[in-house]
């Protein structure tokens, strides 16, 4: 059982793929970082040696944020941009698409469950009006 970055990697996989299961490490940053470590891309995560994930460790460390450290400035980026009062801050804020996307029919995601507006039923009617 490999640890790295505090993310247990799968035994049976390539050490290529294991590495995109680190928040912040994609494909391009993995083949780039065993480049850097001349680790062999098809390198099974059962096989890697305790000097290549020293290696790991420290080319990760050197030119990547990941993790932890990475969610952070992420989060503290979004908190500047609500506190500027900036468009994209205010769409974070209302929990809305923030880069363009259209609202009207789509962005269920983001928006949640779908809530009707306007129309009331009978009974919900009948309740208002004994509150009156």
């Amino acid at each position: 059982m490999q640890r790295l970055m505090g993310i247990i990697l799968p035994e049976n996989k390539r050490i290529d793929y294991a590495l995109t299961l680190i928040f912040g490490i994609g494909w391009t940053s993995s083949k780039q970082i065993l480049e850097k470590t001349k680790i062999d891309e098809s390198t099974r995560v059962k096989d890697i040696t305790e000097d290549q994930l020293k290696l790991l460790i420290g080319a990760i460390e050197k030119g990547n944020l990941v993790e932890g450290r990475l969610r952070e400035e992420r989060n503290e980026n979004i908190k500047r941009l609500r506190e500027i009062g900036s468009y994209r801050g205010i769409r974070h804020s209302m929990g809305l698409p923030t880069r363009g996307q259209r609202t009207r029919s789509n962005a269920r995601t983001k928006r949640g469950k779908r809530r009707t507006v306007g129309a009331l039923s009978k009974e919900a009617w009948a309740k208002l009006e004994e509150k009156k």
